[in-house]
């Protein structure tokens, strides 16, 4: 069968479906293929788009599941990369001029992976400039919108990738987060999203931002997919100077395990009094709160430093460490950067070195900190953002430092955090909600997310760039 356009399936989904023999990689393509034709003037989503070239790749793997030969449970499924992970032979810009002729000759880490694992990519995805400076549009190519309503922001900075997971456009995609770049656009675009441990996914091959903040991971419709994705591309990378010798578990099997007496904490002063929250955002995560109770969750409130100071050590080292790698170009070019992307990473210019040893010492003390209120917890659960996506244009160079988010305090102390949608806005606008757990603990964050996703009916509500409504309908797959 060939599915309707309107009908692309979840990872778990097209499994079931190319394992039955209902539909055919090169279908299941197709079907991607004709969300992008029909929705990509609007939403921006792809740099470059591979389409020959995975429809070639399709048939390979369609043959090879023919033969009995599946690769991985991501055999056949089309996704899209952040246009930060190296490709071999395909264009690698970072959404900048800079690198708008970049080609590498080698593919990332997670790259290889997931060709081995069996997915075909559609494509490289849209970003903020070198994964911090948007939403621009003073760059060679537009910037990503919100799928629910183009006039808005989808988050950055894996913007492309949230933008076109919500869509459809691709079933899965990769992102990168330093300073909340997954959770934020999986927020904005009502998807789910995860920053894996500081070292659980390599990031040989992702052009760096900040490299002691830097993480990898997989954007998805349901937490179910990301851990789908998770299984094949976490790991130790020996290229990684980063990465972790730490056992990975069955992520698909523990999805089961649910949430019931699982303690939870709350650190409210981050979002009622550090950094207040819209009423309407606190309404969801209030109503979110009752759903985990009744999963049979304990919830207790802790008290941490205050959120600026989470997000002031994150923002020195980031900016930082940013510099040190833009330095000589900003220098040599800048003007072949985005006004957003050349002033927030010259902000490093102006840190001296005892500033970034002090925030490296004071993230030190953060994290014992966030350690220590986590030692009769299980999980930590907040919102995502303090509100639904702005508009698109007309945002402020620092707007994270003027609005202080929840996300970076889980950069500074490396900690797995999953945003899940959890409502909406009255203007349609998705919300996130954010569960944080302890160190490698991917599956026990997994587990909430998808414990949380089956009891409640937002993953029933699907987005239309061309007729944006805040109540879409899903279709039947």
């Amino acid at each position: 069968m060939t599915l309707p356009d309107t009908a692309v399936p979840t990872i778990a989904q097209a499994r079931r479906m190319l394992s039955g023999r209902e539909i055919s990689v090169p279908e299941l393509v197709e079907a991607c293929l004709s969300r992008v034709a029909a929705y990509e003037d609007t939403v921006h989503a792809f740099v470059t788009r591979t389409i020959e070239t995975a429809r070639a790749e399709a048939r390979t793997l369609q043959a090879e599941l023919d033969a009995g030969r599946p690769r991985s449970p991501l055999h056949g499924i089309p996704i899209g990369l952040k246009d930060i992970y190296d490709t071999q032979g395909v264009l690698t810009t970072a959404h900048s001029k800079v690198l708008e002729d970049n080609i590498p000759a080698e593919d990332a880490t997670t790259v290889t992976r997931l060709r081995q694992a069996g997915t075909v990519s559609l494509g490289k995805l849209s970003t903020w400039e070198f994964a911090i400076g948007g939403p621009s549009f003073d760059l060679p190519w537009p910037p990503a919108t919100n799928p629910w309503n183009s006039d808005h922001d989808p988050g950055g900075s894996s913007s492309g990738t949230g933008a076109a997971v919500a869509t459809g456009m691709v079933i899965a995609g990769m992102g990168t987060d330093t300073g909340g770049s997954i959770r934020i656009p999986a927020a904005r675009c009502g998807i789910a999203g995860l920053k894996p441990t500081y070292g659980r996914v390599s990031r040989r091959g992702v052009i760096p931002l900040a490299w002691s903040l830097d993480h990898a991971g997989p954007m998805c419709w349901t937490t179910e997919d990301c851990a789908l994705m998770l299984q094949e591309i976490a790991g130790h990378d020996p290229l990684d100077p980063a990465s972790a010798r730490a056992a990975v578990p069955d992520y698909t099997t523990a999805l089961a395990q649910g949430i019931r007496g699982k303690r939870i904490v709350v650190p409210r002063h981050f979002f009622e009094t550090d950094s207040p929250a819209d009423a309407d955002c606190l309404a969801a995560f209030e109503e979110a709160l009752g759903v985990l109770r009744s999963l049979g969750a304990t919830v207790t409130g802790i008290r941490l430093s205050p959120l600026q100071d989470y997000v002031a050590c994150q923002t020195v080292i980031s900016r930082s460490e940013s510099y040190t790698g833009h330095e000589i170009n900003l220098k040599t070019r800048p003007g072949d950067y985005g006004r957003f992307a050349r002033e927030r990473i010259t902000l490093g210019a102006f840190y001296t070195a005892a500033d970034y040893l002090q925030a490296q010492r004071r993230r030190r003390e953060l994290s014992a900190e966030f350690a220590r209120a986590m030692s009769g917890a299980d999980l930590c659960v907040l919102p995502t953002l303090p509100g639904g996506a702005p508009p698109m244009r007309g945002q402020s160079t620092h707007a994270m430092l003027e609005r202080p988010l929840y996300v970076q305090p889980f950069n500074v102390t490396g900690s797995p955090a999953l945003s899940v949608c959890n409502g909406f806005s009255p203007a349609g606008l998705p919300f996130g909600l954010q569960i944080v757990g302890h160190p490698f603990d991917e599956a026990g964050v997994l587990a909430a997310g998808h414990a949380y996703e089956q009891a409640t009916a937002w993953r029933a509500r699907h987005a239309n760039p061309l007729h944006p409504s805040p109540w879409a309908a899903a279709p039947a797959v």
